[in-house]
């Protein structure tokens, strides 16, 4: 078995919610953790995050680097309460591909971590922070054995979709993007071609998605496609609607399994090995 894995601390879109029909897949917002041996990569900054920092102060010393899909509130809304931002010993590289050449990470997260928003700025980080803005199509190499190649996704404001190589094995990382119907989007395509894993967007169902148009989210059924074409092995839905409670989401499991057999509806707490 290889020393990768990946762990889900938050699937939710749109808005966290504290709701009791939506505990068993849960309501944090997303955030996901790859290890890689003894590397970190963590996709997103929603509310999970803060169960994953505290989780991993209790082993000493973070370093890990973080790469935002983009920067909309949802996906960036943990970082003031990631506990290894508030320690001296850790050593932490945002990466971002969406903000250029507007915008820059560090200049968009002192607008949300600022008065009147939030008590606090950015100086009060005692951690080591470095910031990466690179272009969609970039190929990001943050330690040595562990690759990333890019993609621009379709979603208001821009998203990037990353595709992580590290020991013979491929997870994409695929949220926020809206496809077109009857166009499988070769962005995507590429991203999840022959993946171990493909998280991907499926915000909405295919009776949901025509009220949404223009909102930058996909359905379930264009993830199984997409999975289906690009030969992933192994497709993680992803993103959850905040209207989506618990029994919703088990009737969508059964039926995303029978269209393709061992697909999975993510859920935190949820770890996949390889």
């Amino acid at each position: 078995m290889s020393d990768l894995y990946v762990r889900f601390w938050g699937v939710r879109g749109s808005t966290p919610c504290a709701d009791p029909t939506l505990s068993r897949y849960g309501g944090n917002t997303s955030c996901v953790e790859v290890r890689c041996g003894k590397q970190v990569v963590i996709f997103d900054c929603g509310t999970g995050l803060r169960g994953l920092g505290k989780t991993l102060v209790q082993n000493g010393a973070v370093e890990a680097d973080i790469f935002f899909s983009h920067f909309h509130i949802d996906h960036i809304i943990g970082l003031p309460f990631f506990a290894p931002c508030h320690a001296e010993t850790s050593r932490l590289r945002l990466w971002a591909g969406n903000l250029l050449p507007d915008y820059r990470i560090d200049s968009t997260l002192r607008r949300m971590i600022s008065e009147p928003l939030f008590p606090t700025g950015l100086e009060s980080f005692k951690a080591s922070i470095k910031f990466h803005d690179f272009r969609p199509g970039d190929v990001l190499t943050p330690f040595p054995g562990v690759t990333l190649r890019t993609a621009p996704l379709n979603h208001p404001g821009r998203s990037t979709g990353y595709r992580l190589e590290y020991d013979k094995h491929v997870i994409a990382y695929i949220t926020d993007t809206e496809h077109r119907p009857g166009q499988l989007d070769p962005n995507v395509l590429w991203l999840a071609n022959g993946a171990d894993l493909m998280i991907c967007d499926c915000n909405y169902t295919e009776d949901e998605f025509d009220a949404h148009v223009g909102w930058g989210h996909s359905t379930w059924q264009e993830g199984v496609r997409l999975a289906d074409q690009a030969g992933a092995k192994k497709l993680a839905i992803f993103h959850h609607d905040p209207d989506h409670d618990d029994n919703f989401l088990d009737r969508l499991a059964a039926e995303a399994a029978a269209a393709r057999p061992g697909t999975i509806v993510a859920a935190e707490g949820v770890t996949v090995r390889f």
